[in-house]
C-alpha cells in the first residue's frame, strides 16, 4: 500500500498495481482510519 498527500486529500493504492484505482480520503477521515486500524477495531 502506498500512501500519499495530494493537495488537501490523502490517497492511497496498492503499490502491486500502480495504475489500478485509488481510494481519497479527507484527512481527519484518514487520521480516524489510521487510529482504528492501529488499535485493532479491523482485527478479525
Amino acid at each position: 500500500m502506498e500512501v500519499a498527500r495530494v493537495a488537501s486529500v490523502v490517497a492511497v493504492r496498492d503499490s502491486k498495481d500502480t495504475d489500478g484505482p485509488m481510494l481519497t480520503f479527507g484527512r481527519a477521515a484518514f487520521g480516524a482510519l489510521a487510529r482504528d486500524i492501529r488499535a485493532g477495531r479491523y482485527d478479525g
